[in-house]
């Protein structure tokens, strides 16, 4: 008697369990149900309209007409698109090292604790981030204007002949100087959070054995932030791609030396919006996507080399 009862109640309270089980997943998918719909409602849906869009040509008279890879193909042969990928990765080859280490150089001098006003420098660092890119190029915009920008009053007042910064020789560096400015302390936080993790027997230890803050940083910090580097360095990569705001605000300074297709970005804007050439915009945005996929996993490739 008392055998079947225990057997009776071991299955209650598994039903029991199955049940909290079930009512715990139930209260899981709804509670990630309101942004999965956002996410497929405001990323999934307009992706998938896109590579459809990708697959058709406008016609002037009639309806889209499917046209299958033909616009991928005269993607291919572009000049202009072809021109602007190669400059992205001229800046993306320059300015990236440039913005990750001066993001180090933070990163290290803070985590050291022999800066004063460590937190008023870590916050001025940090605070360009907090700017809009778009305010952040009208005031540098501003700055370099050579007959109303600061830089240029300066000039002419001490005799100093100032470089042209929005030229056609220097603009793509007085762009990079804007982004540097605009990341370089979204970097040293991710950075200098790395650091916090690491733990503080490593440094003792370090330092019983005589290790100095420079030996220290180079055999113990550097190679444990390996990782948080790798992380900026692709956020570095996708987002030199996207490069939009900074170039479409200069312009309007620099006409001669911005073109509308001077990034990828530019280029696909007005075809969309000003040419209205809606399904080879989308397919360039698709080749552009590809691109930006294909480096990242060549950079996480060579990254993950290095660490094993």
């Amino acid at each position: 008697m008392s055998t079947g009862s225990t057997a009776i109640g071991g299955a209650r309270r598994r039903d029991s369990q199955r049940r909290q089980r079930r009512h715990q997943t139930l209260a899981g998918v709804l509670f990630i149900l309101p942004a999965l719909a956002l996410f497929v409602l405001l990323l999934v849906g307009p992706l998938l309209y896109a590579l459809y869009l990708s697959f058709f040509s406008q016609r002037l008279i009639g309806d889209n007409l499917f046209v299958g890879l033909d616009n991928y193909l005269y993607a291919l042969q572009d000049a202009e698109f072809g021109q602007g990928l190669l400059r992205m990765l001229l800046f993306l080859v320059v300015q990236v090292p440039i913005m990750l280490g001066l993001a180090l150089v933070f990163a290290l001098l803070l985590d050291s604790g022999r800066l004063w006003l460590a937190r008023l420098i870590r916050l001025g660092v940090f605070i360009p981030y907090a700017v809009p890119s778009v305010v952040a190029a009208l005031m540098w915009g501003f700055l370099y204007g050579k007959d109303f920008g600061l830089l240029g009053q300066l000039g002419r007042t001490f005799g100093i002949a100032m470089p042209r910064f929005l030229g056609s020789e220097l603009i793509l560096a007085s762009i990079g100087n804007v982004v540097t400015w605009t990341y370089a302390g979204y970097n040293m936080v991710i950075l200098y959070s790395a650091l916090q993790t690491v733990p503080s027997e490593l440094y003792e230890a370090a330092g019983i054995d005589g290790a100095g803050p420079i030996r220290l940083a180079l055999s113990i910090k550097l190679p444990l932030l390996r990782p948080a580097l790798l992380l900026c360095t692709i956020f570095s990569v996708i987002g030199s791609f996207q490069l939009f705001n900074e170039p479409s605000i200069l312009r309007a300074a620099a006409p001669d030396a911005i073109s509308s297709s001077y990034t990828p970005n530019l280029y696909i804007y007005r075809l969309a919006f000003q040419d209205q050439r809606l399904n080879y915009a989308a397919a360039l945005s698709f080749l552009l996507g590809l691109v930006v996929f294909v480096l990242s996993y060549v950079v996480t490739g060579a990254a993950r080399r290095r660490l094993t």
